[in-house]
């Protein structure tokens, strides 16, 4: 009878440390994104993790009829790519990305991780708007 629970126990263990590890740590895909940076920052009550969002060009629309921008909110890990963020606030950027299934605290607030900026610009101006 204790080999049955013990085998049941590490079974049940080691399925466990699976599907934790698939849910929180497996790399479910990564690419590159880029857009106008919208804002970064700093956050978090225990947790201080590096957030941020862009703006994409082109609107989505999650309901029938609803207009909204496309965004790419994200989270930062290294503090190398948060100071090339910090500083290119309003401007254009391109980021390397990996997707988790699902965020964990000290990671941040998303399931995207930015990994790399591959690209900045000063911002993008419309040719027929004058510049004051």
């Amino acid at each position: 009878m204790k080999k049955i629970i013990w085998a049941s126990a590490i079974i049940l263990i080691v399925a466990l440390s699976i599907f934790v590890w698939w849910r929180y740590f497996f790399v479910f895909s990564e690419g590159v994104k880029s857009g106008d940076l919208n804002y970064f920052e700093k956050k978090g009550v225990f947790f201080k993790t590096y957030e941020g969002r862009i703006v994409q060009a082109g609107f989505q629309s999650p309901t029938a009829g609803a207009l909204q921008s496309n965004e790419f909110r994200f989270s930062v890990v290294e503090d190398s790519v948060a100071q090339i963020l910090d500083r290119a606030s309003g401007q254009f950027v391109e980021l390397r990305y990996v997707q988790y299934i699902r965020p964990v605290p000290w990671r941040g607030a998303s399931e995207y991780v930015v990994t790399e900026v591959l690209q900045t610009d000063e911002p993008r101006r419309d040719k027929n708007v004058p510049i004051e």
